[in-house]
């Protein structure tokens, strides 16, 4: 099974990371399976400890927006990315 996951990374490394993928002929995600898969297993476990293993179903309602929905998207990732950077 596959999970879908965000993670922040630099932007020149972020780059860097697909021109490899782009030239191995492989998408960004099987490159870091493939990177993940040569860690120490105790390394992946520890992974899974600090992310948590937990799966959560998320309800909620549709919100309608009396704007451009690209303005309350954008506020809505900056709020995200103050709250996860501190």
């Amino acid at each position: 099974m596959k999970v879908k996951t965000s993670i922040y990374v630099r932007s020149d490394v972020w780059r860097k990371l697909k021109e490899y993928a782009r030239r191995e002929g492989k998408d960004v995600s099987e490159v870091l399976e493939d990177l993940a898969q040569d860690l120490p297993s105790e390394v992946l476990d520890g992974i899974g400890e600090f992310a948590g293993e937990t799966c959560y179903e998320l309800d909620f309602e549709p919100v309608s927006t009396d704007g451009e929905v690209s303005t309350l998207v954008r506020e809505m990732r900056d709020e995200r990315g103050c709250s996860l950077s501190g």
